[in-house]
């Protein structure tokens, strides 16, 4: 394995790091008081990946199994337990605990608990998953033909 080829080309190096503090609000707060942090998108990463705070409360919440064809989806549990689906079984994560799922990966994820659960999302590379975040909110008013069409431009597959 080795190095993939540079990104940057430049010999000095430049200031470009970004910083969100630890108080800036959620972007999405669904109906069901789920709250989505865009740390990282697709777009200000330039593609490489998306990294994403999920904060849902107690009650229960999550995709069924599913899958992606382009994108790597990758769990890392902050706080609670997230009930991870791995293709085979469950996996009752906790917090430290990290989920990988390579693209074609079939997985899901369900807050059973009973409790809050926070956890960090990454895809790679950089999708723009906040469009498939934000339009899951207009599923009721979407046609079946709309829903279709919708999880197939999002690469959302369910199984």
């Amino acid at each position: 394995m080795t190095y993939p080829p540079p990104l940057y080309h430049g010999d000095k190096g430049e200031v470009s790091a970004t910083h969100r503090p630890a108080g800036t609000g959620p972007e999405l707060v669904y109906p069901n008081g789920t709250r989505v942090h865009y740390l990282s998108t697709g777009e200000s990463t330039g593609g490489l990946f998306g990294l994403y705070r999920w904060e849902c409360g107690p009650g229960v919440t999550g995709p069924d199994p599913h899958f992606h064809h382009s994108l790597a989806e990758s769990f890392y549990i902050l706080s609670g337990v997230m009930s991870i689906y791995d293709g085979e079984r469950w996996i009752e994560a906790e917090p430290g605990d990290y989920v990988h799922v390579p693209p074609g990966g079939v997985h899901a994820f369900k807050n059973r608990s009973g409790a809050p659960v926070s956890m960090l999302l990454h895809f790679s590379p950089g999708a723009p998953r906040e469009g498939y975040f934000e339009g899951l909110t207009r599923l009721a008013e979407m046609s079946d033909e709309e829903r279709a069409a919708f999880y197939l431009e999002h690469d959302n597959i369910w199984v």
